[in-house]
C-alpha cells in the first residue's frame, strides 16, 4: 500500500460555491510523486467524511473525474461512497485507488468503524490518498485536535480515537492556519495541541505539505514541523524533502 497523507490535494471546488474546481496539488512534487504509482486508468474510490452530505460528496467526485486526467491521472470512474451506497466498500480489491475526503474527523471515524473499513484494507495494495480528516484517520490512534465550539471544554469529547492502523503518524493539517485559530477561549496549537502532545509527537503540515509512506518508509514533502512534548520544531520546508 502506498500512503499519500496531505492536508489538502486540491482538484475539487474549496469552498464548495467555488465556480470552478481548483488543479490538483502541483507543490512539492505531489502530482510528480503520485504519477510514479498512478495506473493506466484508475478506478478511484471517494470515502465521505459525512455520510449524509450526498451533494457535496458527489460534487467532489465530479470534479475530481475532471481534474486528475487534466494533471496526468487518468480514470476510468470516481465513485463517491456515503450511506446511500455503503456495499461499494465490500470488495477494495475492485479500486486502485482510494480517497478519504476531508471534514470533521470524529464523523467520518464513525463512518469508517460501521462500514468496517480497516478490515477491508487487509490484504488492499494500492494507493490511499488522505485529505485533512481523511489523512487525521489514517493513523492507528487519531489524534482528533477538537474544531467546533465547545469541544475543546467537553470532558466527554474523545481527543483519542482508533484509527485505520495504516500509518503511525499522528497528523495535524492545514497547520499554518489552524495555529492562528481560537477554540473556546484557548490558543488551538500553544494551549490545545501543545498539551495533548506531551508524551507524544504530532505531525504538522502546511497546506501544500504532505507525507508519502511506502515500503515501511515515510518522506515528508513541504513545510511541516514536529509537537512533540510541547514544543514545536521545524522539519521540512516548501520544495524540500525529509525521511522520517
Amino acid at each position: 500500500m502506498i500512503l499519500f497523507l496531505t492536508s489538502h490535494m486540491g482538484g475539487n471546488r474549496f469552498p464548495p460555491q467555488d465556480p470552478q474546481p481548483k488543479p490538483v496539488l502541483q507543490e512539492n512534487r505531489f502530482t510528480e510523486n503520485l504519477k510514479k504509482f498512478w495506473p493506466e486508468r484508475a478506478k478511484v474510490l471517494l470515502i465521505a467524511s459525512d455520510p449524509c452530505e450526498h451533494t457535496i460528496l458527489s460534487s467532489i467526485a465530479d470534479d475530481f473525474s475532471k481534474t486528475l486526467p487534466m494533471a496526468g491521472l487518468p480514470v476510468e470512474y470516481v465513485l463517491p461512497l456515503d450511506d446511500r451506497n455503503e456495499a461499494a466498500a465490500e470488495n477494495l480489491s475492485q479500486y486502485d485507488v482510494i480517497i478519504h475526503a476531508g471534514g470533521h474527523v470524529p464523523t467520518q471515524n464513525a463512518f469508517f468503524q460501521k462500514i468496517r473499513l480497516k478490515e477491508k484494507y487487509e490484504g488492499w495494495h494500492g494507493i490511499v490518498i488522505g485529505i485533512s480528516a481523511g489523512t487525521m484517520n489514517c493513523a492507528s490512534t487519531v489524534y482528533a485536535h477538537p474544531e467546533l465550539d465547545g469541544e475543546a471544554v467537553d470532558p466527554d469529547y474523545q481527543r483519542f480515537i482508533p484509527g485505520l492502523g495504516l500509518c503511525e503518524h499522528q497528523i495535524l493539517p492545514h497547520f499554518q492556519y489552524i495555529r492562528t485559530l481560537t477554540l473556546d477561549g484557548m490558543r488551538a496549537i500553544d494551549e490545545i495541541a501543545a498539551s495533548d502532545s506531551r508524551g507524544r509527537c504530532f505531525l504538522c503540515l502546511n497546506d501544500g505539505a504532505y507525507a508519502l509512506q511506502k515500503d515501511g518508509k515515510t518522506t515528508v514533502y513541504g513545510e511541516a514541523y514536529l509537537l512533540k512534548d510541547g514544543v514545536l520544531t521545524q522539519i521540512c520546508r516548501d520544495n524540500e524533502s525529509t525521511l522520517l
